[in-house]
């Protein structure tokens, strides 16, 4: 696969432990350079990642889940054009499971917000979600 690019966001409420968001994300993506920018009430974790590594640790947890044909399906739902857009609620993440969300109303601190660009975004959702003999 060529280049992939994923972005991470979250925001960090108030009521929230900041390491423990950071704990959520890592639990999905593995060690990813995070940074958090204030907002006005909040924070804002984000992160960028370069390359499929990024991707080994959430490819694993839906193998490991067993979701990976739910996955398949929400994939191709966030896919527009080379991006690759979805949601994962963010106290599931921090547990170490995966459980894709809405971007609104379905995780009532929020979600983390993934977006994946790549040239070949259905070769990488063939790769995140297949099946292993």
């Amino acid at each position: 696969m060529d280049e992939v690019n994923v972005y991470v966001e979250v925001e960090i409420n108030p009521t929230e432990s900041e390491d423990k968001v950071k704990e959520a994300v890592e639990n999905m993506f593995g060690s990813i350079p995070v940074q958090i920018k204030p907002l006005r009430k909040s924070s804002l974790l984000v992160s960028e990642a370069k390359g499929l590594e990024a991707l080994t640790k959430l490819c694993n947890l839906l193998r490991r889940e067993r979701i990976r044909s739910a996955a398949r399906v929400v994939l191709y739902e966030g896919l527009k054009g080379n991006t690759i857009s979805f949601c994962l609620n963010k106290q599931v993440a921090y547990a170490g499971h995966v459980s894709f969300s809405k971007e609104v109303a379905e995780s009532p601190l929020g979600p983390i917000k993934v977006r994946i660009e790549c040239e070949n975004p259905r070769e990488l959702i063939s790769w995140l979600t297949r099946k292993t003999v």
